[in-house]
């Protein structure tokens, strides 16, 4: 019965432990402020769609008229 009780205390004082620390414990903040950029970006991309299209559009037939003056 003793094992017991100081098992149960054992584990007990292990979960506050973790408790406390897990509060304290910054290393996932890095990996929400990613997701939330990624979020923001997706956001904007969605948004300006259209003028995004446009302008990726100009730049390959830039491209394109440029070669075609290069190679004759």
């Amino acid at each position: 019965m003793k094992k017991i009780i100081e098992k149960g205390r054992l584990l007990s004082a292990k979960a506050r432990c973790f408790v406390q620390n897990f509060g304290q414990d910054e290393s996932g903040m890095g990996t929400v402020e990613v997701v939330l950029i990624i979020v923001v970006l997706i956001g904007l991309v969605m948004v300006f769609k259209d003028q995004i299209d446009g302008i990726i559009e100009d730049v390959f037939r830039t491209i394109k008229a440029d070669t075609r003056v290069i190679t004759g």
